[in-house]
């Protein structure tokens, strides 16, 4: 039986999308706030501040509802936006653009406490 190490946590946030295009972000637009390399076809996602705060930092799992799969947190957004995420959607600006912005819940895991625990009587 497969024993899930996160604790999904619900969120109701606002949603858009977003490429790896220098118009949509800055002059290197495949590197994240956090340093990661951007490619199409990855599951990542962009989260506000306050967000963070929450505990959607670096590297949190993310489920999105009406997407498939788990989305990662590789990037962060400027402090301007709350309670936003931006999914990530590679070059393809159509996909983007039928996204849209819309209001959707998340689930976000955060680490069970006993899979973080070590054991020292081993």
């Amino acid at each position: 039986m497969f024993n899930d190490p996160f604790t999904w946590k619900p969120l109701e946030v606002t949603a858009s999308a977003y490429n790896s295009l220098a118009y949509q972000t800055n002059s290197n637009p495949h590197i994240t706030a956090f340093g990661d390399s951007l490619k199409p076809g990855l599951k990542y996602i962009a989260v506000s501040r306050d967000l963070q705060a929450l505990g959607l930092d670096y590297n949190t799992p993310v489920k999105i509802e009406g997407l498939e799969g788990i989305y990662l947190v590789k990037d962060r957004m400027h402090s301007r936006w709350k309670n936003k995420i931006d999914i990530y959607m590679g070059t393809d600006v159509k996909a983007a653009k039928h996204w849209g912005r819309r209001k959707v819940t998340i689930h976000y895991g955060v680490m069970n406490k006993e899979e973080t625990t070590i054991n020292t009587n081993e």
